[in-house]
């Protein structure tokens, strides 16, 4: 069993290892939102799927030594297409519906070797069935899984803080050419003991019983729901929550244990207690759902009960999925049903509900469908105790409970966009505009919020409408920078990240103020929500598409000062803060102008990213941190100024704001090449 384990383990490790190096190469491209990983998990779960079915056909069609012949050739021409490295002809020129285009980037890139990775679980148990008559290869299915898993959790730790990007590409692909000699090793090896077994073996005394319909199609449901829970909660999780990347490995970490679990030993699911803990799991992350974020229990505590109830749900999910594996025989169209379900899954979450639904309804209906799927598991078994009572009162107890439970997510679903007058969403995310009537009209006010974090608020009085309010007041870095222009000046100032507009309200007659937004949606919002673009003295321009992008097609623009405040509901756009990043700004400022960061977060500290990137170009940095006011117009935050002025920095009022960051020479200068968050998580 040793090739077949190490090819298995091998092909597993590197068929999730590439999951994250793939995704962290192109995220810039596509703004880095958690839209990015999303769709990339549906490209995952579609080439397994696709691998699953050529597995299933290259056993069903073709002898051991033509399944052999063909895969080894396959493998072959894969080696020829290494490395790993995608194109620069693939980054978008402009922002709209760039989930296929992130597909194709992906099978142009990895496609041939990812689906032959994905090809080598059920291939390599069919020729390992194939090889020794009577065998239960299922256990394999569990090392696979184990492979992922380490995959994924060795990524944060140990490859992404010791290598750049590049060298994860060579060294990855280096890995792929070792699983391809093993493969066709182990093939070549399976295939000439399957014709020694075939002859000696003696015929069956009864021919195995072969799945029905209704096993397949309970099998495909069971890995629906998994997969359209760990998506969608991953979503939410890192929209309001934190951003954290640990929170996109963190879910698909404990789903592949649990198939672990699962398919190791059929004692890890204890079905009585995993089904009695499943309307509890339910319960608590619809619970966790309702909380207004004021009154949630600490992050960490929302993270431990939220893995908790998913990998509780997982459990009941992939306990009786294995509890429907059939002959080994069979096993190839039955994990071809698996990765149907998989796929299914991902492609509602990832690539129907942005484009169908205007608020993020997956996760509450994920929830729904854990319910249903548990009900028919429990009516449908023959061995229920209570199966035959089906109107007896444990049948009815049941069907009220799921009732009940459907119930209440779908008034959580109303609910969602109850205190809202606008709920909108696409690629990028959901955005809400609400409104907020104050005890006189003069204190009325509309925000727009993304996920859990408010990205600016309105006075809706007309004579208010131009104050200046949340994260962009007088006294931070931004409000000093405006508030130093002499007189009379005509200012050119560009602001990445749109918002409501805020910023608008500093321009006078004459300036040009040019917004550089990834989202469509934001600059509709904008204009027909909020007032400040609108009023704004100063010339507006719009440039759709990601901020680097559109600055490195540009001409030099020369502008007087730059500000940042791109952050997605708290995600942090590591390609706007590179060195690079830092070299293009000051590339399009002027010799004294000011480029303006605002890095107000909640779980991440750049000011040493910040202060790394300035010493690396030769500026200066000031970070300007400010609190709540008592009327709550202005919220605390921090900016840090770069400048190569340093007269600007030397006026009274900016030594008094703010200080200059303290040296991190612990912290590698982070580049379009290497970075790495955990670092400075506080």
């Amino acid at each position: 069993m040793l090739f077949y384990a190490l090819t298995i383990f091998l092909s597993a490790f590197l068929l999730f290892q590439v999951q994250p190096i793939i995704a962290k190469m192109i995220l810039p491209w596509f703004g880095g939102t958690a839209a990015v990983w999303a769709t990339c998990l549906l490209f995952f779960q579609s080439a397994l799927l696709l691998g699953y079915f050529y597995s299933h056909g290259l056993v069903k069609r073709l002898k051991p030594k033509q399944q052999w012949m063909l895969h080894a050739g396959l493998l072959l021409v894969c080696l020829a297409l290494l490395p790993i490295t995608p194109s620069a002809s693939w980054k978008p020129l402009t922002p709209d519906a760039p989930t296929f285009r992130i597909l194709g980037l992906l099978a142009a890139t990895i496609g041939l070797p990812y689906f032959l990775l994905s090809t080598t679980g059920p291939l390599i148990q069919a020729w390992y069935v194939q090889s020794n008559p009577g065998a239960t290869p299922y256990r394999l299915f569990a090392l696979s899984n184990l492979g992922s898993m380490l995959a994924l959790l060795s990524y944060p730790p140990l490859i992404e803080p010791n290598l750049t990007l590049h060298h994860q590409a060579y060294v990855w692909s280096g890995g792929f050419a070792i699983f391809a000699v093993l493969c066709i090793f182990t093939g070549w090896r399976s295939y000439r003991t399957a014709v020694v077994a075939e002859s000696v073996a003696a015929p069956e005394e009864t021919a195995p019983q072969a799945p029905t319909r209704s096993l397949y199609l309970m099998a495909i449901g069971l890995s629906a729901v998994p997969s359209m829970l760990l998506l969608s909660l991953t979503s939410h999780m890192s929209m309001d929550l934190a951003p954290i990347p640990f929170l996109w490995i963190l879910p698909l970490a404990l789903y592949l244990l649990t198939f672990i679990l699962c398919f190791d030993a059929e004692g890890w699911y204890r079905r009585i207690y995993f089904l009695s803990a499943l309307p509890f799991a339910i319960g608590a992350i619809g619970w966790l759902m309702r909380l207004d974020p004021s009154a949630r229990p600490d992050v960490r505590i929302c993270i431990a009960e939220y893995s908790l109830s998913f990998f509780i749900i997982c459990m009941c999910c992939h306990g009786e999925l294995a509890r429907l594996k059939p002959h080994p025989k069979f096993l190839t169209g039955y994990f071809l049903m698996v990765s149907i379900g998989g796929a299914i899954g991902g492609v509602f979450v990832a690539l129907i509900a942005p484009y169908v639904f205007n608020a993020n309804y997956e996760l509450p209906l994920s929830l729904a469908c854990c319910v249903a799927i548990a009900a028919l598991v429990l009516l449908r078994d023959q061995d229920w105790p209570f199966r035959k009572e089906l109107l007896g009162w444990p049948s009815i107890a049941l069907f009220t409970l799921s009732a009940l439970m459907i119930g209440g997510l779908a008034r959580e679903m109303r609910e969602m966009v109850s205190d809202s007058i606008l709920v909108a969403r696409n690629f990028y995310g959901e955005l809400r505009v609400r409104q907020y009537e104050g005890m006189y009209d003069w204190d009325g006010h509309r925000s727009l919020v993304h996920g859990a974090i408010n990205h600016g608020e309105e006075y809706t009085h007309p004579a208010r409408r131009k104050e200046i309010a949340t994260y962009y007041c007088p006294d931070t870095a931004l409000g000093l920078v405006m508030k130093a222009r002499s007189i009379g000046s005509i200012q050119r100032v560009a602001v990445i990240g749109l918002g409501t507009g805020t910023i608008a309200s500093y321009s006078r007659m004459g300036d040009l103020y040019r917004f550089y937004e990834i989202n469509p949606l934001v600059k509709k919002i904008a204009y027909e929500q909020f007032w400040y673009l609108k009023s704004a003295e100063g010339l507006i321009d719009i440039a759709m598409g990601d901020a680097r992008l559109s600055l490195e097609r540009e001409a030099v623009q020369n502008f007087d000062t730059i500000a940042v405040d791109a952050f997605s509901s708290d995600s942090i756009p590591v390609h706007l803060l590179t060195r690079e990043a830092m070299l293009l700004y000051f590339h399009h400022l002027k010799p004294d102008g000011a480029l303006a960061i605002h890095i107000s977060n909640r779980y991440i500290d750049l000011k040493p990213v910040l202060e790394r990137a300035a010493n690396s170009i030769g500026k200066y940095a000031l970070v300007v941190e400010t609190e709540d006011d008592e009327e709550e117009k202005c919220y605390g935050t921090t900016w840090v100024l770069i400048t190569g002025n340093k007269d600007l920095l030397d006026r009274p009022d900016f030594k008094k704001a703010g200080e200059a960051p303290k040296p991190a020479p612990w912290l590698p200068v982070w580049t379009d090449d290497y970075s790495n968050i955990y670092k400075v998580l506080k």
